[in-house]
């Protein structure tokens, strides 16, 4: 289970609270408006970004002390994270090794991955010879291969047509029912929210809400909600 423990964030001016928990398996959108701090709070659970007070939990213990390469998580960037001068294969084999000195088992697994994400025969090309929705497949299936029980997506389909974004959320889904992990992804489109299928968090006014399932959320938004979706 991730707990936000009465979180607090701070940089300069900006200020964020939150304080609820998510458990293995959930799919969790966040929405808010840009500057919120959607962004911060993922970088906050990946250990990029320290609290001013309060914690992030895994199963109870503090993850402040704990170093993010060590931390049960994985998170995607909107630019996909894949070194150009590695292969798609190699790309997905730092997710086992950082090293890359691969076992059999392991290029067996990193195949295996790329069937799963619709990849099949795309190990020996380079990142500049895929398209955007299959650099962000390549971008899931190393994250696969990671298999952290936290999924964090930081807007890695924003770049992608609706057709293929929505064609990755259910890739998405796919994983995090195959794998168990907990999902947060933080979108702008409230139609991305109903996509993800799950929960949705609003941040907005300085503050990350407890998460509502996310059609009982749309279907009667609270005022700063509304607002945010020129609701009237």
């Amino acid at each position: 289970m991730l707990q936000l423990d009465h979180l607090i964030l701070t940089q300069g001016d900006f200020r964020l609270a939150a304080n609820w928990t998510a458990n293995p398996g959930e799919r969790i959108a966040l929405i808010g408006p840009s500057g919120a701090g959607k962004s911060t709070l993922l970088s906050a659970i990946a250990g990029f970004v320290a609290p001013t007070g309060g914690a992030v939990r895994w199963n109870g213990q503090d993850l402040g002390p704990v170093p993010p390469g060590q931390r049960p998580v994985t998170i995607l960037f909107q630019d996909q994270n894949l070194f150009p001068h590695l292969t798609v294969a190699q790309n997905l084999g730092l997710g086992l090794r950082p090293d890359l000195r691969l076992s059999a088992r392991d290029r067996e697994r990193i195949e295996d991955a790329l069937a799963r994400t619709g990849l099949s025969g795309f190990g020996p090309r380079r990142p500049a010879q895929l398209s955007g929705g299959q650099a962000s497949r390549a971008a899931l299936a190393r994250a696969l291969l990671r298999a952290r029980p936290v999924l964090l997506l930081d807007e890695p389909f924003a770049a992608l047509g609706p057709a293929l974004r929505a064609e990755m959320l259910d890739l998405v889904r796919d994983v995090a029912t195959g794998t168990g992990a907990l999902v947060l992804m933080v979108t702008h489109d409230p139609d991305d929210a109903r996509a993800l299928g799950g929960k949705t968090v609003f941040v907005g006014n300085g503050v990350a809400e407890p998460p509502v399932e996310t059609a009982a959320l749309l279907a009667n938004p609270a005022p700063a909600l509304q607002d945010y979706l020129g609701r009237k």
